[in-house]
């Protein structure tokens, strides 16, 4: 049977798999539904339409699935969604989506979440993130798969973060950072592509090289970013084992809004 603490007080409409395990004086809501193998520590509260997959492991204190921080919102039934192998430190904060957007506010698979996170209404977090202590998204922030977002970075809302792009401590991003691309400062400015994560995950020379030359016609020869995008499409030519890193980065920049732009 489900290991509940004799404190803790589950709805009988929630859903847990009898392997999930539930501390002292946690409260789970009747729309909540927790997979196989989760761990949820005490003194947690999770509502709302929320559902979690197997296999995370969810500290105390934590508040999963409340209403947005959003006027507008008027009580529709939106959702949290996390998937598998999560780690979950204590104090973060994740709230459901809004009708304004999907109305899913969604994580994906193995990311590591420390303390005090917040991903505000209708975010989307890809897979292998890394969010360092009091890590800060406002609503609507789509992060990608492996960034890593150093400790106190906020975002401000509809800014999106491309995959195995880093931030440094205390940094305030406005614009979009683009993948592989690390930042720093308040605003962030890029500062270079995080090649040495790049490295460790495993890409070839090759690979790496051509992240180099797509930061190279980013920000180190004074293009446009139209400029820019025409010449990062010619390095599937020249480097076709980079091809789709390369289309990874072409699709990024052909959704930045101008009024947004990248961190330059």
């Amino acid at each position: 049977m489900t290991a509940i603490h004799a404190t803790a007080i589950v709805d009988p409409g929630a859903e847990l798999d009898e392997s999930v395990t539930v501390g002292a004086y946690t409260l789970i809501g009747p729309h909540v539904k927790v997979g196989a193998g989760t761990t949820i520590g005490p003194h947690c509260v999770i509502e709302g339409h929320t559902t979690i997959g197997r296999d995370n492991r969810i500290f105390q204190f934590n508040s999963l699935g409340a209403i947005p921080q959003d006027k507008k919102y008027a009580g529709e039934p939106c959702e949290l969604i996390i998937g598998d192998r999560n780690t979950i430190r204590e104090f973060c904060t994740f709230n459901i989506g809004s009708p304004g957007d999907s109305g899913v506010t969604r994580v994906g698979d193995d990311n590591w979440l420390m303390a005090y996170v917040h991903l505000a209404h209708d975010c989307i977090v890809g897979n292998n993130t890394i969010f360092a202590n009091n890590a800060q998204l406002a609503g609507h922030v789509h992060v990608g798969d492996w960034a890593i977002l150093g400790g106190f970075t906020v975002v401000h809302q509809f800014v999106r973060i491309g995959a195995h792009s880093m931030t440094a401590m205390c940094t305030l991003l406005f614009a979009d950072l683009p993948p592989f691309v690390m930042c720093q400062g308040q605003p962030a400015q890029a500062r270079s592509m995080n090649y040495e994560g790049l490295r460790r995950r495993g890409f070839s020379p090759e690979r790496v090289s051509a992240v180099k030359a797509m930061h190279k016609a980013l920000y180190r020869d004074d293009l446009t970013l139209e400029a820019a995008r025409l010449r990062i499409s010619e390095l599937s030519k020249s480097s076709p084992e980079s091809s789709p890193d390369v289309q990874m980065m072409l699709s990024f920049l052909e959704q930045v809004a101008p009024q947004r732009g990248i961190v330059r």
